[in-house]
C-alpha cells in the first residue's frame, strides 16, 4: 500500500473523538513525522490536550501571499456496534480505508502530511510559502482550535492570503468521459438556538388548554415540515447553470428542488444550499409523568445562506408564531468568495492532469469549516480535498455516518493532485 493509505490508517487508529478525546496523540504523530522530514514545528495548546501543529515551507517568492493548507485532527464520535468494522481500526476492505475520519477529514490530513514530507525530503521549492496547519476542535466549532489559534497566535499565519481545506475537490460523475469536481467557495452561517414555550402548570389528569409541551411540539412540527423559501446565491447560480449544462437538465427557476433531485445522492448536500434551514434536534420538558410543566424547550440547528441572514429571522418567526421565544446560543458567519483567480486555475489544472475528464465547478457547503476562522484574518478560503470517487459511493452520507470509508485509489489520486497543485499554486 502507498504511503498516503498507511498515513490515513494510522491517523484513524488514533481516536480523537470530539467530545471525549483529545487531539494531542494525533498532533504528536503529525509533528513527529514532520520533524523527521526536517521541518521545525510549532505546537500550541488552547488547553491541555487540545493541540494544534503548524509549520511553514519557504517558497521561491516569499513576497507573494502564502497559501495555508489546513485540516482538523478531531472526529465526531462513533458507536462501534453500529459499524461493519471497528470505527477506529483503519481496516482496508473492499478497496476502501474504513473508519471514523476516513472522509472527515483524516484523508486530507494524510494527503497533506504526505505532500509536506515529500516536498521537504525532495528539496522541492513551491512557488510561494506554504503553511501546513493541523488543528484541534473543528467538530465542535473550533473554539479550542482554529478560533483560538487565530486569536492567540495570528503570527503563525503571517502573510497568508488564501487557504484550502476540506469538503471540496471531490468528483461527481456525469459519464465515462466527464466528471465534475466540486470546489467549495461558500459556506452557510450557523444559528444554533433554544426555543421556549410557556404555559400553565397543572396536574396531568386535568384538561389543560395552555400546555407548554403541546405548544412547543406544534411549533417544532411546523418547523420540521415547512421548507423555507428558495434564495439563489451567486455560487449556487453558477453551480446550477453548470449542472444544467452537463446533465442536459432544464433549469426551472420555479422548481429548483426538482433540478437538484436529479443529482441522486448528492441532492442532500446541494439541496440544503438553496434555502435557509432550521432543523429541530433536541427536546426537553417536564420532570414527572403526572405534572404538566410550565415550560418546554427545543434545540434547533439553524443555517443561513450568505446574504440572507436577515431573511432567516423573518422566515423563522413566520413558522414558529408569536408564542415561542427564540434565544440564539451560538452563531457563526456565512462565507462566499468568487470562483476565479490563479489559485482556482491551479486547482483545475492539477485535476485535469490526473483526470482528463475533469471539469471544476463551484458549490456551497451546507455546514462550515475552519475557513471561517481564518477568514477573520483576511484569508480567502476554498474547499479543496481532491478525490476521484466511484459513481456508486454515497459520499455525502459518509460525513458523520456509519461505515465511513474512502477508496484507496481515491486517496492515491488525491495525493497526486495535491502534489501537482502545491507545485504550481
Amino acid at each position: 500500500m502507498t504511503d498516503v493509505v498507511e498515513l490515513c490508517r494510522d491517523l484513524i487508529r488514533i481516536d480523537t473523538s470530539n467530545p471525549g478525546r483529545q487531539e494531542r496523540p494525533a498532533a504528536e504523530y503529525v509533528a513527529t513525522a514532520l520533524s523527521d522530514a526536517g521541518y521545525e514545528c510549532t505546537v500550541v495548546e488552547s488547553e491541555p490536550g487540545r493541540t494544534t501543529v503548524v509549520t511553514r515551507l519557504a517558497g521561491a517568492d516569499s513576497a507573494r501571499g502564502a497559501l495555508l493548507v489546513h485540516g482538523h485532527l478531531d472526529v465526531v464520535p462513533a458507536a462501534a456496534e453500529d459499524w461493519k468494522v471497528h470505527p477506529f481500526s483503519g481496516e482496508v476492505e473492499d478497496g476502501c480505508v474504513w473508519g471514523r475520519g476516513a472522509v472527515d477529514m483524516k484523508d486530507m490530513v494524510a494527503m497533506t502530511l504526505k505532500t509536506a514530507i515529500d516536498f521537504k525530503r525532495g528539496g522541492i521549492v513551491p512557488p510561494r510559502d506554504l503553511i501546513f496547519c493541523f488543528l484541534a476542535d473543528e467538530e465542535a466549532g473550533g473554539l479550542y482550535g482554529s478560533r483560538w489559534v487565530v486569536e492567540n497566535h495570528p503570527e503563525l499565519f503571517e502573510g497568508a492570503t488564501e487557504a484550502v481545506s476540506e469538503v471540496g475537490g471531490f468528483s461527481l460523475q456525469v459519464n465515462d468521459d466527464l466528471r465534475l469536481y466540486l470546489i467549495e467557495t461558500a459556506q452557510k452561517g450557523m444559528r444554533w438556538m433554544r426555543l421556549t414555550a410557556k404555559g400553565r402548570a397543572g396536574h396531568g389528569s386535568m384538561i389543560n388548554d395552555d400546555n407548554a409541551v403541546t405548544t412547543l411540539c406544534e411549533a417544532v412540527a411546523r418547523l420540521g415540515t415547512t421548507p423555507f423559501p428558495i434564495h439563489v446565491t451567486p455560487t449556487m447560480r453558477r453551480f446550477l447553470a453548470e449542472i444544467s449544462d452537463v446533465f442536459g437538465i432544464e433549469l426551472d427557476e420555479d422548481d429548483l428542488d426538482a433540478t437538484v433531485a436529479k443529482l441522486g445522492p448528492l441532492a442532500r448536500l446541494v439541496g440544503a444550499t438553496l434555502r435557509n434551514t432550521a432543523n429541530p434536534t433536541m427536546l426537553q420538558a417536564g420532570y414527572k409523568v403526572n405534572v404538566i410543566p410550565s415550560e418546554a424547550y427545543a434545540e434547533v440547528d439553524g443555517r443561513t445562506l450568505p446574504g440572507f441572514a436577515d431573511e432567516f429571522d423573518a422566515e423563522l418567526r413566520a413558522v414558529l408564531g408569536p408564542d415561542i421565544q427564540v434565544e440564539y446560543q451560538h452563531t457563526d458567519i456565512e462565507l462566499e468568495t468568487t470562483f476565479d483567480g490563479d489559485l482556482v486555475d491551479a486547482m483545475g489544472a492539477a485535476l485535469k492532469a490526473e483526470d482528463p475528464g475533469a471539469r471544476i465547478v463551484p458549490y456551497m457547503l451546507s455546514g462550515g469549516t475552519d475557513n471561517k476562522a481564518f477568514s477573520r484574518i483576511g484569508i480567502r478560503g476554498f474547499g479543496f480535498a481532491p478525490l476521484r470517487l466511484r459513481p456508486d459511493l454515497d459520499f455525502a452520507g459518509m460525513f458523520h455516518g456509519v461505515d465511513e470509508r474512502v477508496p484507496t485509489d481515491a486517496l492515491e489520486f488525491g495525493a497526486r493532485v495535491l502534489d501537482r497543485f502545491l507545485r504550481t499554486c
